[in-house]
């Protein structure tokens, strides 16, 4: 339902009322039906107009049997409508006399501004500068907001209903509408009622059978929407649904306009729904095919125009070939000289580099090496206090060396360092009986707080 801050809203632009306690009452005097109260003002039968929150893109819908015409959105009248009393026929009574002639005027002025506003809303979602009204005025519903309900509708209808199903779009009515006119088809719509009693039925039964489901994703680009949603309760109105289950197959025209091919409301058959929708096929495609044969022209012609157009270019650059070949031929060999220098020195420099380089590499580690030897000290005598490590290196190569069972596991790969015997930084001292990885945490630990006294034998593990 259309909340009653949007009813009187509209309700305020159609008379051109401004006093808001006022309309109040005139509204609620007629049991809050938008036509009846405007009637009462205008003094003549005014348009029905949609009081939807936010305005999806309109669309001026044609019928095949009937003059173009924008149909709008109908509400539905009130079902506890009320004879207005004598008291507020009196408040109103100066009103209907002053505003009766105008009333027409206010009324077209706020549909063409309706309909006005929702192309606007649709050029501004093209180029993504739809953004929201300003405060105090209803704001356009962006395309993302109807991509967003059509991914909706698309997600919850394969979760409820069983495949096949037709390939519903999820994109906007106006989006998918413009898909079928590229694809030169017909676009097939549902409004999916999600609570009546007619709607599970037709699904599972016609909707989603296999056949139909097959000539609909065949034929036709098929669209959905739920009436619940913003998109799906506008395209309702517009298309003037007043059965449901509801189906419709539409074709863009001039103009923003829609032509009305075929409405299906109320249950129908497997049987019902595939002859209706193979004669609104036949009946259609001589102008589908009007329209991919022209379509095909334009692109032969606009084909045939770029060909002419590299012919004469191809034809001017063999022109211009002769000279430009010659000065190219000559800045190339004036290039490749210069390369060729430039390369020269680049490698006589980096071969100076890299050889400075590595022996600042190769001095730098001679110092550790030199560095982590002194601090480790002369290697002490057998004793009680003295153990033996033997450690081998990846290589297969084993080094062994006494340490005081004081020195810390820090020491060890002090000596492995001074060796010279890795070329890598990074790599751990392990023990095979228990496995223990004698790592960073374990650096400060004398060799008998680690349990390598009287004798230790490890392996250099690369990381």
């Amino acid at each position: 339902m259309v909340d009653v801050a949007d009813k009187l809203a509209y309700f305020q632009a159609i008379t051109g009322l401004e006093d808001p306690d006022l309309c109040t009452e005139i509204l609620s005097a007629h049991g809050w039906d938008l036509e009846q109260a405007i009637f009462s003002i205008t003094g003549t039968e005014s348009n029905r107009l949609s009081a939807t929150s936010s305005t999806t893109t309109e669309a001026a819908v044609t019928n095949t049997n009937q003059e173009p015409q924008y149909t709008g959105t109908v509400m539905a009248p009130a079902a506890n409508n009320h004879t207005p009393g004598l008291a507020w026929k009196l408040i109103t009574l100066p009103f209907s006399v002053i505003s009766g002639s105008l009333g027409l005027i206010f009324g077209a002025m706020g549909l063409g501004m309706w309909a006005a506003r929702g192309v606007l809303s649709y050029s501004l979602g093209m180029i993504r500068l739809n953004s929201p009204g300003r405060a105090g005025t209803t704001p356009f519903e962006s395309v993302t907001q109807s991509a967003s309900e059509a991914r909706d509708f698309v997600s919850n209808f394969e979760r409820d209903y069983r495949s096949p199903q037709p390939n519903f779009v999820a994109e906007s009515f106006m989006d998918a509408l413009q898909r079928s006119r590229q694809a030169f088809k017909l676009l097939f719509v549902y409004l999916h009622s999600p609570e009546h009693p007619d709607t599970q039925a037709f699904c599972e039964r016609a909707l989603c059978n296999e056949a139909l489901a097959a000539f609909v994703n065949e034929n036709f680009v098929a669209w959905g929407g739920s009436v619940k949603a913003s998109e799906g309760f506008k395209m309702s109105n517009s298309l003037k649904a007043s059965r449901f289950p509801f189906c419709a197959v539409v074709m863009a025209a001039t103009n923003q306009r829609i032509a009305l091919l075929q409405q299906v409301e109320g249950p129908k058959s497997l049987e019902e729904m595939l002859t209706i929708l193979q004669r609104v096929l036949e009946e259609s495609s001589p102008v589908l095919v009007a329209a991919r044969l022209e379509a095909e022209e334009r692109r032969n012609n606009m084909l045939l125009r770029e060909e002419q157009d590299a012919a004469y270019q191809a034809a001017l650059e063999a022109d211009r070939a002769l000279e430009r070949q010659r000065k190219e031929e000559q800045e190339r060999l004036e290039r490749e000289a210069a390369e060729a220098e430039r390369r020269r020195k680049e490698e006589e420099e980096a071969r100076e580099r890299e050889a400075q380089e590595t022996a600042g590499k190769e001095a730098a580690l001679a110092k550790m090496r030199e560095a982590k030897a002194l601090s480790l000290g002369v290697e002490p005598e057998k004793g009680p206090d003295v153990m033996q490590v033997l450690v081998r290196f990846p290589s297969g190569e084993r080094r062994g060396r006494r340490f005081n069972c004081t020195a810390t596991i820090q020491s060890l790969y002090d000596y492995v360092d001074s060796l010279g015997c890795l070329e890598v930084e990074s790599y751990n001292l392990v023990s095979n009986f228990p496995r223990t990885i004698y790592g960073a945490e374990k650096l400060s630990l004398s060799l008998k707080e680690a349990g390598l006294h009287p004798q230790a034998s490890l392996f250099v593990e690369l990381n």
